[in-house]
């Protein structure tokens, strides 16, 4: 995305400065000429104002479906976790119950 971004701002500058030089180098009154810049320079404001809007939504929507992709992650850790912690708790139960079971047995004899 960074890339997409660098070479759009190069097009975009290389298009104004050729667009600026072309005017300037024109035979024309410099009324005219800089009437031609203002527009021009106007033209590359709205044009630059439009692609950072793009890019913002672009990256507002990556960092959605990052935070997603990460909830369902962490969601997915939790019930592991959670799922590996009742089979600890069963075994644990076992070997307890089994303790109980030979202390019984000693305790008899």
């Amino acid at each position: 995305m960074s890339n997409n971004g660098n070479t759009f701002l190069g097009i975009l500058a290389g298009t104004a400065i050729g667009a600026t030089l072309g005017i300037l180098f024109a035979p024309d009154k410099g009324s005219k000429t800089r009437a031609r810049i203002a527009d021009e320079a106007t033209l590359a404001k709205d044009k630059l104002a439009e692609s950072a809007n793009e890019l913002k939504e672009k990256v507002v929507a990556t960092t959605a479906a990052k935070k997603q992709t990460l909830d369902e992650q962490v969601d997915s850790i939790v019930q592991d976790v959670s799922h590996k912690a009742d089979d600890v708790i069963d075994t644990l139960e076992k070997k307890l119950a089994e303790l109980k079971a030979r202390n019984k047995k000693i305790q008899k004899s």
